[in-house]
């Protein structure tokens, strides 16, 4: 009797057509959105189905960036990444499952400030394709909601009408391309 193996894939982010953004609620009315500018990431699936596939992203938070010199320099300070201290974010998959033929849930450990807790993450797939020169690609949308206090970034303001400046919720949103490794 034959046994069948699935080939291991193994996939790399390609960075000049990927992003890794962020948007949370500032005077709890507006949005201010951000990326980092410097992570890597690897994928490994079976052949070409990224269901069970491993996932391992590394995200240099001083790599931050919300248009702002001056936010960003807080951002990057103890009250918020301390990136003299802490120099990466890391997320590392536990399960990826297959939803239907275009969705996927996400769930892995996200380790911020040395702290690691569980996050569940929805990626849509926009398929593989070939660019025009050879190379294969696996296109995905990702999105997820975290709440920031809970990896120790708890700075915030109250505002004098009540509320506060800066939203606990953070909502993910990454596009990302890989680049199928030879």
């Amino acid at each position: 009797m034959e046994t069948l193996t699935a080939t291991k894939t193994k996939w790399s982010i390609d960075p000049s057509h990927s992003e890794i953004g962020f948007k949370v609620k500032h005077l709890m009315v507006s949005n201010v959105r951000g990326h980092f500018g410097e992570y890597s990431a690897t994928v490994q699936s079976e052949d070409n189905d990224f269901a069970n596939g491993q996932i391992d992203l590394t995200i240099n938070p001083a790599s931050i960036t919300t248009g702002d010199a001056g936010r960003d320099g807080h951002l990057k300070a103890a009250d918020f990444f301390d990136v003299e201290k802490f120099k990466e974010i890391t997320f590392k998959s536990t399960a990826v499952r297959k939803v239907d033929d275009d969705n996927f849930k996400i769930q892995g450990d996200l380790t911020i400030k040395g702290v690691t807790k569980p996050v569940e993450l929805k990626a849509e797939f926009g398929g593989v394709v070939k660019d025009p020169w050879g190379n294969t690609k696996a296109i995905f949308t990702v999105t997820g909601k975290i709440n920031r206090k809970n990896w120790g970034l708890n700075w915030n303001a109250a505002l004098e009408t009540g509320g506060v400046l800066v939203s606990e919720d953070v909502w993910i949103n990454a596009e990302i391309q890989l680049a199928k490794k030879a």
